[in-house]
């Protein structure tokens, strides 16, 4: 279970009842309803609000399922629309119904009426938070002022951005809010934290969706009409008290699941890793006394070189390396100077093991063809090849990728290896002749060629 999917989890409970025990000495919910219902007829009264054309009523039916009786309609079983259960003291809502709520003023430059007062925008509301660095300013008038301004206890609500996303405002001074913002503020006293958590489950559980051409967002009429549960006053103060209480929890469970998948995202890869190091330490098999041992194997090499040079097939290097063991130390002689290389060398070998200067036993084949001479060769590229694995991915011919400049010609058996940045890491063993990249080296070498493989894919190379 990811972090997020515990706390829909406990929000779900929460917001279904199931957190906290039900108190039978709690006002139920329906009294709270009446008393808003009361409030918003006296306000209807002192014309600070308008009467709705067709008010919403839920109520339970005989058989105890969710009915809505809109206007002088019938009344409507909307147990289809309801999102859960909840307890026999909780009651559902229209949102508009609890809370009084209208958006704030839209952008206008050439509006200069009013006061110049700084506002926010959905880009200064987070989850639970409010970012205030850089507000901007307009003008409102005094009736812009009433409607678009915030207090504290209002909960504000994005109506576009981050669809549905919300704060509660604490702070002690007033501000004004731009058109993308809802503002909610209850009737009467409610625990306005509680509906916080109901918009966080609703938003992550995928209840909310914006509706609109062009843009998502949450409409005044689809905020309005939005379902929620309404429990007794006492029971939303307990279940947000326990919800603060679990919540430091549920933070640190979410830190430590996304270690976990990112240790789990990264393990095979590790994995890999540590295989190969293991590997070219000589760690990965035991080592057997009748293997012919590596000095051997170099002189066979360093013999064969000779012969080339003196053919006039390749070139004496000006300073050859010579890397050898004494008391226990390893030795490099170049132009006829000795050194200690101990610091230089990356782990420890086995004794039937040497080191020595990766070209020395591997040579780069840089046979450029030109594009005339393309025919149709298979082609390969580091796209082709899968990182850290020596796998070759699927491959196309040089007509097919479209290619135009020289590349290198390789042949069955030559190691190909990417030579650029962010592709290292990449290299394969040839299966057919054909051309690389130009971003690649082919490799030849009389060594054994899956092991050189394994090295060049090692941390160590």
């Amino acid at each position: 279970m990811t972090g997020q999917q515990l706390k829909n989890s406990i929000l779900q409970m929460a917001v279904q009842g199931k957190l906290v025990p039900q108190d039978p000495n709690d006002e139920p919910a329906s009294v709270l309803l009446e008393r808003i219902r009361a409030e918003k007829e006296q306000l209807i009264k002192e014309g600070k609000i308008k009467k709705e054309k067709n008010p919403s009523v839920i109520f339970r039916g005989a058989d105890n399922l969710p009915y809505e009786k809109v206007g002088k309609n019938e009344p409507v079983c909307i147990a289809d629309e309801v999102p859960f259960d909840i307890p026999e003291s909780w009651e559902w809502v229209r949102l508009g119904e609890i809370f009084q709520h209208n958006t704030g003023k839209a952008l206008n430059s050439s509006n200069k009426s009013g006061v110049l007062l700084e506002y926010i925008t959905t880009s200064n509301l987070y989850w639970d938070r409010f970012e205030l660095e850089n507000l901007r300013s307009m003008y409102f008038t005094e009736n812009e002022i009433e409607k678009c301004q915030v207090s504290k206890g209002d909960l504000l609500v994005c109506e576009g951005g981050d669809i549905g996303r919300a704060a509660i405002w604490l702070k002690d001074y007033k501000i004004c809010i731009q058109n993308h913002i809802h503002r909610l503020r209850s009737y009467v006293p409610l625990c306005t934290r509680f509906y916080y958590y109901v918009f966080f489950l609703y938003k992550y559980a995928g209840w909310i969706g914006g509706k609109g051409i062009g843009i998502q967002g949450l409409s005044s009429n689809a905020l309005h009409s939005l379902l929620v549960p309404v429990p007794p006053i006492a029971e939303q103060e307990r279940i947000v008290k326990r919800l603060e209480i679990i919540k430091p929890l549920s933070d640190k469970y979410s830190e430590a699941s996304e270690q976990i998948q990112e240790l789990n995202n990264l393990f095979p890869e590790h994995l890999k890793k540590s295989i190969l190091q293991y590997a070219v330490q000589g760690k990965l098999v035991p080592q057997d006394p009748a293997d012919e041992p590596a000095s051997v194997l170099l002189e066979r090499i360093r013999t064969e070189k000779e012969k080339l040079i003196k053919a006039g097939k390749i070139k004496r290097d000006k300073h050859e390396s010579v890397i050898f063991r004494r008391d226990n130390s390893y030795y490099e002689k170049v132009d006829g100077i000795e050194r200690c290389i101990d610091d230089e060398l990356p782990f420890e070998i086995p004794e039937s093991w040497e080191w020595v200067h990766f070209f020395s036993v591997v040579e780069i084949a840089t046979n450029l063809v030109s594009p005339e001479r393309y025919f149709d060769y298979m082609h390969i590229a580091p796209d082709n090849i899968e990182k850290l694995t020596g796998t070759l991915l699927d491959c196309r011919t040089v007509a097919q990728d479209k290619v135009s400049s020289p590349n290198h010609l390789f042949f069955k058996g030559q190691i190909l290896y990417s030579k650029i940045r962010p592709l290292l890491r990449k290299a394969v063993i040839a299966p057919f002749d054909g051309l690389c990249s130009a971003d690649m080296y082919p490799l030849k070498t009389p060594i054994n060629k899956e092991y050189l493989l394994r090295y060049i894919l090692s941390d160590s190379f």
